[in-house]
Parts: structure tokens; sequence; C-alpha cells
């Protein structure tokens, strides 16, 4: 056994100033989500009033009670449909999470249409994307409550449009790779996101309420002159008893959802079973993982603190400690399930990545999960460190992330800057999962840094010019650089952007792991074919 040391002195000034730090950070958070929440909800009276449920209320009803809901991405979209912080409102027009139906672990997206009738919001797209390809990923059934005022035409972007058609090849390659697609028509379903309920495995529609078809009465009038109602073009009656397009007839929304949960629950799919291995949790608190990071990412952090509170018993065998010693490698258990860790305790060098490319064939070979904890501002620069092979030693180390045979999971931790993103797995290397701290910070280079940086070009080619610059005119340059740079790099911008798959508690990290290498493990291990149903198809 290698038990981690415990480092931390709860009651110091550092301590509790980085404690602070993170709880307003999670208090920010937390605000945001239910300021999501409660827009939608102001639609409750008028959802109720005409039998059906909020969409939250759908998801739960879906949902297996008392079951862990891994919810993604809540803050997509943020500033971006307004740029007013205090009138802004996250998610993306989805609501979006791995969870359980009838036993089944899947992935469940809601249109959440007590916001502007469900229209996607700004990254609304990419946050869809980002599910479905998550679903695929880990071989999840995929299961889709939809009412959708589809396109926002105000804000129209033909790019939207082309990158939309993504949304319906990936139900069709879901389906195609043996993950059912089930799907509840809640409400509007028109134009091309009729495609959403059509290209589907198994449709339920609720009497009344459901609409699918390619053009509305409006569109439809303006197209051809024919007058038809809304029923009559795509109602759910029409549907399930005319053209076919529907499966199940229901009456009204709960009813729906009784279906759908029937439906997976007729599925011949492994159930994971709840027994879990024997283990012992971590030594310390993880409530102390509060107070570990400090807000100034410039501050020196041991990380095998922040290790120590999310392995089982504390226990970490680490590779090759004295060798490239700011690059952490080894080897721990979380509930169970074998882990391979790797994360900074300053920036990568030389020795740093050429360990870190041997730890990661080493976990590929045995068929051992990756964590990458983030915490870097890079790798390291300089006369000594080019001649001794830093883009060679750094380019092998991004290979062997690039090239790894087993999940890789990243959680920004804290700085996440310049090639060291990359060489740490960051989201443009598809990690299988991907979460930010509150706190974490993810840019090409610090504010300061880029600033500095052009100043001395800018300086430069003045004095070629012999033209020298005014102090004012690169000061003021230089804080408009600082500004852009530091109004892009935090988890609420970065986050926004769907750069992650959400941001967790520090407090959480432990258990959303468990999740994730459970869904991982299982997701390996099944072999994808086309699923035999025992319920008869009316």
């Amino acid at each position: 056994m290698s038990i981690l040391e415990n480092t931390i002195s709860p009651g110091s000034a550092a301590y509790h100033a980085n404690r602070d730090g993170m709880l307003g950070l999670i208090d920010r958070l937390r605000a945001l989500e239910e300021r999501t929440r409660a827009a939608s909800a102001a639609a409750k009276d008028r959802f109720h009033k005409r039998g059906q449920l909020l969409p939250r209320e759908r998801v739960a009803l879906v949902l297996d009670p008392g079951a862990p809901f891994l919810e993604l991405s809540t803050l997509a979209g943020y500033m971006f449909d307004v740029p007013d912080a205090a009138r802004s409102v996250p998610g993306g027009g989805v609501i979006a999470g791995i969870g359980f139906v009838s036993g089944i672990r899947c992935m469940v997206s809601a249109s959440d249409s007590g916001i502007d009738a469900g229209a996607l919001q700004p990254y609304g797209l990419d946050k869809a994307l980002r599910v479905q390809e998550l679903a695929l990923e880990n071989k999840l059934p995929y299961v889709q409550l939809v009412e959708s005022a589809g396109a926002n035409l105000l804000r129209y972007r033909v790019e939207d449009f082309v990158r939309g058609g993504n949304i319906f090849r990936n139900l069709a390659r879901l389906s195609a790779a043996g993950l059912p697609v089930v799907t509840v028509t809640h409400g509007s379903s028109t134009a091309g996101g009729a495609y959403q309920t059509g290209l589907s495995d198994y449709i339920v529609m609720v009497r009344g309420r459901t609409r699918a078809f390619l053009a509305g009465p409006p569109l439809l009038k303006a197209a051809t002159g024919e007058i038809a109602t809304e029923e009559e073009l795509g109602g759910a009656e029409m549907h399930t008893q005319i053209s076919g397009l529907g499966d199940y007839l229901a009456e009204d929304d709960r009813d729906a959802l009784r279906i759908a949960r029937e439906i997976m629950a007729a599925l011949q799919w492994e159930r994971p079973g709840r027994v879990k291995a024997q283990f012992k949790p971590p030594r310390y608190g993880q409530d102390e993982l509060l107070g570990i990071m400090p807000m100034d990412h410039k501050r020196p952090v041991d990380m095998k603190q922040v290790i120590a509170r999310i392995i089982d018993d504390s226990d970490f065998t680490e590779m090759a400690p004295n060798y490239g010693p700011a690059t952490v490698c080894g080897h721990a258990r979380i509930e169970g399930q074998a882990i391979g860790i790797i994360t900074n305790n300053g920036p990568l060098d030389p020795a740093g990545a050429n360990k870190a490319t041997h730890f990661i064939q080493a976990c590929c070979q045995t068929r051992t999960p990756i964590l990458y904890l983030n915490n870097t501002t890079g790798y390291m620069v300089g006369k000594a460190y080019e001649e001794a092979g830093m883009i060679k030693h750094g380019s092998k180390m991004i290979q062997a992330v690039t090239s790894a045979t087993v999940p890789q999971i990243t959680i920004y931790c804290g700085a996440s800057f310049g090639a060291g993103n990359y060489g740490m797995c960051g989201r443009g290397f598809h990690p299988r999962f991907c979460f930010s701290w509150p706190n974490a910070k993810t840019a090409v280079m610090g504010g300061e840094q880029a600033a500095e940086t052009m100043a001395i070009v800018t300086e430069a080619a003045a004095a070629r010019r012999g033209k020298p610059l005014e102090k004012d005119k690169l000061d003021a340059m230089k804080a408009e650089i600082i500004g852009v740079f530091d109004g892009q790099m935090d988890v609420f911008s970065t986050s926004a952007r769907v750069l992650d798959d959400g941001v967790i508690d520090p407090r959480d990290t432990r258990a959303v792991l468990s999740e994730v290498l459970a869904i991982c493990h299982e997701g390996d291990s099944r072999i994808p074919q086309r699923m035999q149903f025992s319920v008869a198809r009316p």
C-alpha cells in the first residue's frame, strides 16, 4: 500500500481563502442552473392548463426514481442568448443527461419547451450533438422527449441549418449501431425537426398534442394554397392510424412516459447490476477539496492532495516519482474500479512528458481507463528545454493521448494552458468525458503573457520602422488583450461554449468519476446488436 499523506491545513488563512473562493463560484453556478429551471417552470400554469407536464417533470417521470442522473452541459449558451449576465438563461434549450429508465442506463434528452417553446437556444445544437456523441461512444440507448418549435428563425444562420443535419444523421447512426432510439413526441416536431421523430425506432405520440409535419398550415398555404388544420396534417391520431409514423397513442404526457418506460422494460438489454466491489473510502474528507485549489492559477498546488481525496483508501501507486516529478502518474481505484491518473504539479518538461507517454501506453496494455487532472501552464520553454527535446517528447505524449485505446476522462481542476491542454487530453482530443471545476481556466496562455508577448512584438516592429510607440497606446493595447483572454478562459465562458460536459462541484468528483467509469465499462463491454422486442407493435 502507498497511502498518500495529508499536507493540507484546514485552519490556515490560505485554505480558507481558497475555500471561500470556491464556494462563491459554486454558488454562482447553482444560481445560473436555478435560473434556467425557474425560466422553464414559469410556464407551469400554461402547461398544466392544457393537461401537459413541464419538461423537467417529464424527465423526472421517465427516469427510475432514486437512481443516479448525471446532467450534462447546464451552462451551454450562457451569455450568448443575451449579453447580460443578469438575464442570460443557460442550457441551450435542452435538458440532457445519463440516467436509468426501467433499469437500463440511457442517454435522456428533452426539449426545454418551457423556454421559447423548445426552440434551440445558442449552443443548443452543440450540446445536442455532444449528447448524441456520448450516447454513441458509450453505447447508450437514446430516449428523447420532443416538443420543439424548431429553429429560431429570428436568429437564423445557414451554418446552423447545415450542421443541424448531424442531429438526424446521428439518430440514424445510433439505430444502425443497435442502440434503440425511443421518442416521445409531446408536442410540435415540425419541418426538418419532424425527422427527429421519424428517425426513431419507437415513437410515442400524445392524443391532441403531438404535431409532426414537414410544413405547418401557414407554410402549406403559402407554398401550395392547400388549407388544413394542424390535427389533419400531423396529429397523433392521424399518424398512429393513417400514416403509420406513430407506433403508440398515449392519452396524455404521463401515459406517454409510462409507455416509453414499458418499451425500455421490454427490450432484451443487459441491465447493470447494483452490486459493487468492496472498497474503502478516501482517508480524508472530500469537503477539503474546496480549499486545495487557489483562485490564482499561478500559485503552486500539490495535486496529490486532490488524488488523496477521490481514490479508495487514499492508496496511490505512483510511477517513477523521482523522474520528471512535476508530472504525477500512478494507479489507484475509485469505488473498486481501476484507474490510471495523470496530473501536474507544474509545467510539463521533457522527462515528465516521456514518463506520461510510457504510462499511457502501460494503461492501454492493461485496459485501464485514464484520468487526467489538468493543472498545468503548459510545456516548458527555453533554450535548455528545446535542446532537451521538449517538442519531440511533447509530441510523443500527444500521440499517445490521441492513440490511446482505453477510455480517457478529463477534469479541468486548475489551469489548462497552451499545448499542455492537448497533452493532458483537452476537449479537442475527444476524452470520453470532460468536466471542469468552477475555478478552472483554459486558454492558449495567460492574458498577461499574451499581452506582454504582443507588446514585445509590436515594439520591435515599431522600432524597425523608426516610429517608437507611445506608452499610453501600448498600455491600452495590453489591457485590451488581457481583457479578451480573461473574458474567455473561465468555466462560465468555456462551458457556455460546450468545451466540456459540465461544471461539477469538487466534492462531487469521486461520485461523478465512479458513475462515468461504470458507464465506460458497460459501454466497452457491450457488443451492440439489433435489439429484440417482446411487445407487439400496433
